[in-house]
């Protein structure tokens, strides 16, 4: 069953075309990885999947537009994780995560056993445990990348939607986020739609890749399809090797 159903996608913004008729489908469980140069349009393709922006087009999560969802069953369904979200003023790491579970607490009501319970288990799924009482303003780029994932992963939705989930961190807390999304994935059952700039690392993880230049797709497949070095000459402008790897290709620069 497709999960996410793009058609037609545009997006304008300032009177200006970013994102041009793009069609995007993921099913449920996958993992697919937009990719593209800077400018291209990845993140705004992925906040008007989320809804955040408005869009012409087509866009559906497990078949229903939406345009048809409330706030609460959109909140239930995908949860969002932003490059720069916006962070109430100073917030402790354990309350901002707990908001993940707002979607689950009744108007006018208090968080429920079950939501702490949530909160903790994302805490220490992401290795925050220790951060919890701190303030979110006080930690560093990568730290406050992981809590944000962390609020993501408390929400509890099926579909995670993730701009550039490892940005800001070093390279092994890289690999333990990735390793951590999934593994949910593969226990949970979740979908995940995310953007990447490290080519390699978006090509081990991603079962299929979407490349965008100029707001449109220009290559869609599998890792090994869209990294190709005739791609990344036309769109990246830059000359590379290409190594197979054990999970995917390896893309390798090299000097002109």
């Amino acid at each position: 069953m497709t999960a996410i159903e793009v058609a037609g996608l545009t997006v304008r913004l300032g009177g200006t075309l970013i994102v041009d008729g793009v069609d995007l489908d993921v099913a449920e469980g996958e993992w697919v990885t937009v990719i593209g140069p800077n400018g291209a349009g990845k993140s705004t393709a992925l906040r008007a999947i989320a809804g955040l922006l408005p869009a012409g087009g087509t866009i559906r999560w497990h078949g229903r537009a939406i345009g048809e969802l409330k706030r609460r069953e959109r909140a239930r369904t995908v949860a969002v994780m932003l490059q720069s979200p916006v962070i109430p003023p100073a917030v402790r790491v354990f309350d901002y995560v707990l908001l993940g579970r707002t979607p689950y607490v009744p108007p006018l009501g208090r968080e429920s056993a079950a939501d702490l319970a949530a909160a903790d288990e994302a805490l220490a799924a992401l290795d925050l445990v220790p951060f919890a009482m701190r303030r979110l303003d006080t930690l560093s780029g990568g730290e406050r990348q992981r809590v944000f994932l962390a609020r993501a992963l408390a929400q509890g939705a099926g579909i995670l939607l993730l701009d550039e989930p490892t940005s800001a961190l070093d390279i092994g807390h890289q690999q333990e986020v990735l390793e951590l999304i999934d593994g949910l994935r593969a226990q949970r059952g979740l979908t995940v739609l995310a953007t990447m700039h490290d080519l390699t690392t978006a090509g081990e993880y991603a079962d299929r890749m979407v490349l965008l230049a100029g707001g449109r797709t220009v290559a869609a497949g599998t890792p090994a399809e869209v990294l190709t070095a005739g791609n990344l000459a036309t769109y990246y402008r830059v000359k590379v090797r290409i190594v197979p790897g054990d999970h995917g290709p390896l893309v390798v620069a090299v000097r002109g």
